[in-house]
């Protein structure tokens, strides 16, 4: 017997479903709501038919890389944005750091400071980290061992991607005015890294220093 032939039961863990996701304040893996709807159950069915349901409402279930989360509808996100408090709003360094991250992942300092043509601070990756739209993804396998940095899930959430894929290409930046018309015409944009470690990182050990200190 297949779960359609129990509507009710495949109902309850619809609700569960819900319930779980418009509790948390971020997106949620489809692993850490198995074990609420009972042993066996297809969860990734589940919630493409949660997000069936509510795909003509004000709010819409969307998946944000791995994660699953309940956002306002993109036609409606104008008339109910809020406005967030930043203690320390991003400078066009950080800014420009972060899309370097986003485009270029898996990077390193070094790597960041070639395509900038200037240091990069400390304190701009720190920040960055801090807001958790970066994370410390793991070391490089070359001379001194660098950290390597990449985005989250949280940078997806924050700016309405489902992958990193969805990020704007060289025809989308152009129109929106953030790169010049006079560009050389092979110029590509970088496709990030989407997979969890490339052939020459390591995983960060849980004692690892992180940046900031080589590792022999």
């Amino acid at each position: 017997m297949s779960e359609d032939d129990f509507p009710e039961v495949r109902e309850r863990q619809l609700r569960v479903l819900e319930a779980l996701l418009f509790a948390s304040d971020k997106p949620v893996h489809a692993a850490d709501l198995a074990p609420y709807v009972g042993e066996g159950a297809n969860v990734r069915q589940l919630l493409l038919e949660l997000q069936k349901r509510y795909a003509p409402r004000g709010v819409n279930l969307v998946r944000r890389g791995e994660g699953w989360a309940f956002r306002t509808a993109e036609d409606l996100g104008h008339l109910l944005r809020r406005e967030q408090a930043e203690t320390r709003p991003l400078t066009r360094a950080s800014l420009e750091t972060l899309a370097i991250i986003a485009y270029h992942q898996p990077v390193t300092r070094a790597e960041i400071e070639e395509v900038r043509g200037v240091a990069a601070g400390k304190g701009t990756l720190d920040l960055l980290l801090e807001t958790g739209w970066v994370r410390m993804r793991g070391r490089r396998r070359t001379p001194g061992r660098p950290v390597t940095y990449g985005t989250t899930e949280a940078f997806l959430d924050h700016f309405g991607l489902e992958a990193l894929t969805d990020l704007p290409g060289l025809d989308d930046l152009k129109g929106a005015g953030l790169l010049s018309g006079r560009l050389p015409p092979d110029m590509q944009i970088p496709l990030p890294f989407t997979g969890e470690l490339r052939e020459d990182e390591d995983a960060l050990d849980p004692d690892d220093p992180g940046e900031g200190e080589d590792v022999e």
